[in-house]
């Protein structure tokens, strides 16, 4: 296990488990965001994500869970990601250790990659929950967005003593619609789940304050910490490969070398593109 940066931000190289175990103190995180393998056969720098059995995946699963519940602050929140088909025994494995105050759709284009057996999936699940449902940071006004009612339609609200326009922002929703992050958008890396910045911004202004502790235990992009350094969050981010890791000392300015290896942004071509894009085909067969 390595471990780069300082304690405001701070890479983990290494098992997601054994980090959390060792490196992470009990009660010390307030906003946890967890992005872990999905157990789909992603194909990730070479290492195929597929567990045994759905059991053996779920397993894992928890042993994990139960660990960020245990470095969650009694005051934090807990935002976890993971398949369609998984998310249900995530939700209710977690409703009893936790409140689940949302569950948010993740809507996107399917960007022309699509099952013609089935209805595929265009969107993923996000389970937002906290420790204290009476006692916990949730940034109203730092999130808001156009209220098209009152933008743009100018409709009264009668029911009020005094008729008043509708306003014209309001807290997001929980159906989310932001794009996906592909090779030709300024932010992508080089990884095949890559989660957008406007969604991460979104979680971390909502849900922790300056100065707080962002975690993320499944890091890949660095997204998370990244955008957490940028609002001023101190930042815990764990991977355990080597080419995600490299991109992380990179985006969190930690490093400009890398076991002698310069740091510097991957620009993938329209070959390398199609390959990928052939490989997520094959998903669906």
């Amino acid at each position: 296990m390595e471990i780069f940066g300082t304690d405001t931000h701070k890479i983990i190289h290494g098992d997601a488990l054994e980090a959390l175990r060792t490196q992470v103190a009990d009660n010390s995180v307030d906003l946890f965001f967890a992005d872990p393998p999905y157990n789909i056969g992603k194909n990730f720098n070479g290492h195929i994500e597929k567990w045994p059995t759905e059991e053996a995946y779920l397993e894992w699963c928890y042993e994990w869970l139960d660990l960020c519940i245990k470095k969650l602050k009694p005051n934090g929140s807990f935002y976890v990601m993971t398949a369609t088909q998984f998310m249900p025994y995530f939700d209710i494995f977690l409703r009893k250790k936790l409140s689940v105050l949302s569950r948010i759709v993740w809507s996107y284009d399917s960007s022309g990659v699509q099952t013609k057996k089935y209805f595929g999936s265009m969107y993923e699940p996000i389970l937002y929950c906290v420790k204290d449902k009476d006692n916990y940071t949730f940034n109203a006004n730092d999130i808001l967005v156009e209220a098209k009612t009152g933008s743009k339609r100018k409709l009264i609200d009668y029911r009020k003593a005094v008729p008043t326009i509708y306003n014209t922002e309001k807290v997001p929703g929980n159906v989310w619609d932001f794009a996906r992050v592909r090779y030709r958008m300024d932010e992508y890396e080089n990884h095949p789940t890559q989660k957008p910045i406007a969604l991460l911004e979104r979680i971390i202004k909502a849900s922790s304050k300056e100065g707080d502790l962002v975690l993320d235990p499944f890091s890949g992009t660095f997204t998370t910490c990244a955008v957490a350094k940028e609002l001023n969050r101190k930042c815990i981010g764990i991977e355990m490969q080597d080419e995600y890791v490299k991109i992380g000392l990179r985006r969190l300015q930690l490093a400009k070398e890398y076991k002698g290896e310069k740091l510097q942004k991957e620009i993938r071509t329209f070959e390398t593109e199609k390959i990928a894009t052939v490989q997520n085909l094959k998903l669906f067969e």
